[in-house]
């Protein structure tokens, strides 16, 4: 594929915590939001907060160039992604809950610090609790918003540790961009696994994923407690049933074909792994609409106290 999707970070991906320096050609504006009341805080051009569904507070990001997004603050979940034609991207599912309890179902969804199934709620407590606005700001051109978490008596119920999470997104003429960076605040080592559950709109009957051939895979299907291991051998993935499966080892560039007449390439740096999932019959009423395309860090990672973990996410409409 084109070079315009590729991603880079710095030569370490475990990096000391530092603060860095802004840079002229950026215009920023920081500001902490937790509920919607505070929306009359000022912010960079091209980023605002509104009440959205079920009254929680949301952020919208408009782009000179005729993108938008939308970014709840509740699990940080990014719900819509337009493109300059008007053609949103993502997917939010019809049985989702805007309430501030249950995790939002659809978008870009956090699964932090556990993927799946495990010792706390399924993907852990990321997705399921509020975030904060620590940043706005203009990058050459782009409006860019970074949101924090950190830990509380509500997630050292599950995961006893001191962290914190920042989640950068950044909306650019064609394409959405996140960084997410994990901090070890405590002064004991702790491990953890991540995931975005990125939600794609598709027409599922012609969906295809390329870029997966040759990877190690753990397929759910039929036993989800017992995966079995084998290889990818397809050039192009397709999704005539039921889907999910683990793909190790996913190359840093994927391109899916929606089935709707648009190809995007979601490219990664750090991620390292793949999901894809489609719940078919499970999900009668919407399961023909999406697809899961998921970057992923399975293995489980661990951080020394003030050690950080840093990964990037690009989706692109090409």
């Amino acid at each position: 594929m084109a070079a315009p999707c590729a991603l880079t970070l710095p030569s370490a991906f475990f990096v000391s915590v530092s603060v860095s320096s802004s840079s002229p050609r950026r215009s920023r504006r920081s500001g902490v939001v937790a509920m919607a009341s505070v929306g009359q805080k000022v912010y960079a051009p091209g980023v605002a907060v509104s009440e959205g569904n079920g009254g929680l507070p949301k952020i919208d990001l408009k782009s000179p160039h005729g993108s938008e997004a939308e970014i709840y603050l509740f699990g940080a979940c990014v719900t819509s992604w337009k493109v300059p034609n008007g053609k949103d991207l993502l997917f939010v599912r019809p049985d989702a809950v805007f309430n501030g309890q249950k995790p939002i179902s659809g978008g870009i969804p956090h699964c932090f610090p556990q993927f799946g199934p495990g010792p706390m709620q399924q993907h852990g407590f990321a997705r399921n609790m509020n975030w904060s606005i620590t940043d706005s700001e203009v990058i050459e051109g782009d409006p860019t918003v970074t949101l924090e978490l950190k830990d509380d008596s509500y997630s050292r119920s599950m995961w006893d540790f001191s962290f914190q999470a920042l989640y950068k997104v950044a909306l650019h003429s064609s394409s959405l961009s996140t960084t997410l960076k994990i901090t070890n605040t405590d002064d004991k080592p702790f491990s953890f696994n991540s995931a975005l559950h990125s939600y794609i709109r598709a027409s599922i009957s012609g969906v295809s994923v390329k870029g997966l051939k040759g990877c190690k895979t753990l397929n759910k299907d039929p036993d989800p407690t017992n995966p079995l291991e084998g290889k990818e051998e397809r050039e192009e993935v397709t999704f005539p049933g039921f889907v999910d499966c683990v793909y190790l080892g996913a190359p840093s560039e994927l391109t899916v074909d929606n089935g709707l007449g648009d190809k995007i390439v979601i490219s990664n740096a750090n991620w390292s792994d793949a999901v894809l999932w489609n719940p078919h019959l499970q999900m009668e009423a919407c399961f023909k609409d999406f697809v899961c395309v998921e970057n992923a860090k399975i293995e489980t990672l661990l951080l020394e106290p003030k050690q950080s973990w840093v990964a990037e996410q690009k989706i692109e409409l090409i």
